[in-house]
Order: C-alpha cells, then sequence, then structure tokens
C-alpha cells in the first residue's frame, strides 16, 4: 500500500458524466520511481458535479407519493425531510406501504416503469382467506381488470409467511376468515393493479407492501425512513 504523504503525485484524472471518480496517479521517490493506479471514489458534492441522486423510501401506509397535500388526512412527502429538486419515480397508493424511489433524474421513470422495459418489482400482499394452487394459476396468467387483461407475472404463497411489523392503524381482522401473504412479481403497475387483481380471484387485499425493485430490496430500512443510495445499489435498481 501507498502511503501517498510520502511521495510525489501527479493525476492525470477522468471524471465521467456519472459514477466514479477515477485517477491514474505517478509517483516518484528520491531512490526510485513506481507507476500506480489509485481509484476513488467520491462523492458529487465533493467535486463540485451536478449527479443523478436515488433514493430509496419505505413509505408507510397514509402517506401519499407527492409532495403536495390532497386535502386528506394523509401525508405528504414534503414531511419526510427530503432533499431539494427530487421526485417520486412512479408512486404507491396512500394505503399501500413499502419501497418508493426518488430521483432528480427523470429518465428513470422511463426505464424502470414501461412495460416494454419489463422491470421487475416484487409486492407482498397479505389477502383473506387461503387462495388455491388454481387460483394462484389464474393470477399468474392474467386477468381482466377495468376491461383489459393484465400481463403474466409470478404470483405465489410465500413460504415461510412473513413476519411483518404490525401496521399502524393495524388492518381488519375478522377471526373466522383466515388470511396469508403472496408475493407478485410484476412488470406493470397501473392504478391499484394489485389490489384489484387478487379481488379478481375472490381474495381481497388486506396489506400491500412493494418490497423489491430490480434486484434492489427494501431489506431493514424502517417505515418513513429513507437513505441515499451508493453506485452498487443503483446497479442494483436498475438490474
Amino acid at each position: 500500500h501507498l502511503r501517498l504523504s510520502a511521495v510525489k503525485v501527479f493525476f492525470n484524472c477522468i471524471v465521467p458524466a456519472k459514477g466514479d471518480f477515477h485517477a491514474r496517479a505517478r509517483h516518484s521517490r528520491s531512490s526510485h520511481r513506481l507507476d500506480a493506479t489509485v481509484d476513488f471514489t467520491l462523492s458529487a458534492r465533493a467535486v463540485g458535479q451536478t449527479w443523478s441522486v436515488l433514493i430509496a423510501f419505505h413509505k408507510p401506509f397514509n402517506v401519499l407519493s407527492q409532495f403536495t397535500p390532497d386535502g386528506s388526512p394523509n401525508r405528504p412527502l414534503a414531511d419526510f425531510g427530503f432533499p431539494k429538486n427530487i421526485y417520486p419515480i412512479g408512486r404507491l397508493d396512500a394505503d399501500s406501504e413499502g419501497l418508493l424511489l426518488l430521483s432528480d433524474e427523470a429518465a428513470l421513470n422511463q426505464r424502470l416503469l414501461h412495460p416494454r422495459n419489463a422491470h421487475e418489482r416484487e409486492y407482498w400482499a397479505q389477502v383473506e382467506r387461503i387462495p388455491t394452487p388454481e387460483a394462484l394459476r389464474t393470477l399468474a396468467a392474467g386477468v381482466v381488470i377495468q376491461g383489459r387483461a393484465t400481463l403474466g407475472c409470478r404470483a405465489w404463497r410465500l413460504d415461510p409467511q412473513p413476519e411483518v411489523a404490525p401496521r399502524v392503524p393495524p388492518i381488519r381482522v375478522r377471526k373466522t376468515v383466515a388470511d396469508c401473504w403472496l408475493g407478485l412479481e410484476l412488470v406493470e403497475g397501473k392504478n391499484r393493479q394489485v389490489r384489484r387483481m387478487t379481488a379478481a380471484i375472490g381474495h381481497p387485499t388486506l396489506r400491500l407492501l412493494r418490497v423489491r425493485i430490480g434486484q434492489f430490496w427494501l431489506g431493514e430500512l424502517a417505515a418513513g425512513s429513507w437513505r441515499e443510495l451508493s453506485e452498487v445499489e443503483r446497479r442494483l435498481v436498475l438490474a
């Protein structure tokens, strides 16, 4: 390992439009010369560049996917201390929870959301009663909602059933009616699509969370919390 304080360093810098800051260093000591490559990862703020920001937010229940109030009791995104000039990529309904991305890069909307790009999103839906294997096959093949057939998807009963923190306020529970968690992997996102899909097979959704976009998982990010994603995590989102 080189101790840069003990050498003379001459940088030939290449700064791409987006991504890491790379510097090729050539250094010399009094007794010998040695060529070396030193890679740095600097934040956009450190070098005064304006690179895109990508934020993961765990949207709680009764929170809008917009910064302005809509006259309802639901809280807007403005309540959560986000940086300026970022906007949600897609949306989650106010009564849905989970992974919501925000960015200042408008092109990500098309890349992540248009069905022709077949970008995966995974949802966990807590539904009334236990769907049969046949009902899940129907769901996966596509169902007609609002006059159009949904694209094929993956649909399965989660096994083991996940341990999800209780919602505030809690879901309605009927002691005489069982419920279970389903996984659904979609490449499209129409208005209230998952809820309408499960209702179409006779299993209303009680609670809905988005847990994954691309190969990036919501993980342990607490409800109401957000963080800026690293370059590695950004690549997982886009995968």
